[in-house]
């Protein structure tokens, strides 16, 4: 059989227990009509560039997995080819697991999510560090954000795929409501002095 994208996820041990429980034949013919994508495409890139927040997974050696959040602006997670995903690493707290963990193991996964409108993203790859390409290093930073990059992450796409909604919880970020708010409050105070004026007219004409 040739082999899929999507076989770096359904794995033979995978695809035995989905025959178990029934899910095989669907998921099958799914793939047959559309396999996974293995390159970033301008949908993929346009949802990494409204992204604040995603988890880097990776795991040791003897496969202890390990996720750390990684947060910063929109689009700290950059495209620099079709192939390739890469994001400035700040300092933090310094335990340096994901770092022994790529150290000895490359394969790692990037989980993102949209909660306000429910999507999420899954890219399955390999992750390597870059130290000390400051030129590197300046075109992932963000001008005005307050941060100490100490190294390069760059992640090599194997293959990506996007969750359904199911049980996904809408949620805002604090930013976009606070925008909103200041939009409303503004709007408010318009109407407010339409009003005023309008009263005071009323008032001279009585």
């Amino acid at each position: 059989m040739t082999e899929l994208i999507s076989d770096v996820a359904f794995t033979p041990a995978v695809k035995a227990e989905q025959e178990n429980r029934g899910s095989r034949g669907a998921y099958a013919k799914a793939l047959a009509k559309r396999d996974w994508a293995d390159t970033v495409t301008e949908d993929l890139k346009a949802f990494l560039a409204e992204r604040n927040s995603f988890y880097l997974a990776t795991a040791s050696a003897d496969g202890q997995p390990y996720i750390q959040h990684r947060g910063g602006p929109k689009g700290l997670l950059k495209v620099l080819d079709d192939k390739t995903l890469a994001f400035a690493d700040f300092s933090g707290n310094r335990q340096y697991i994901s770092l022994g963990n790529l150290a000895e193991n490359d394969k790692a996964y990037i989980f993102l999510m949209d909660y306000a409108n429910r999507r999420r993203i899954k890219i399955w790859g390999r992750a390597r560090i870059v130290e000390g390409d400051d030129a590197l290093t300046e075109t992932l930073m963000e001008p005005g954000y307050k941060a100490r990059p100490e190294r390069v992450v760059l992640f090599d796409v194997t293959a990506w795929d996007v969750n359904c909604p199911q049980h996904i919880p809408r949620k805002l970020d604090l930013e976009d409501v606070e925008a909103d708010r200041s939009a409303l409050v503004a709007r408010v105070a318009e109407l407010e002095a339409v009003v005023a004026r309008l009263k005071a007219g009323a008032g001279a004409h009585a």
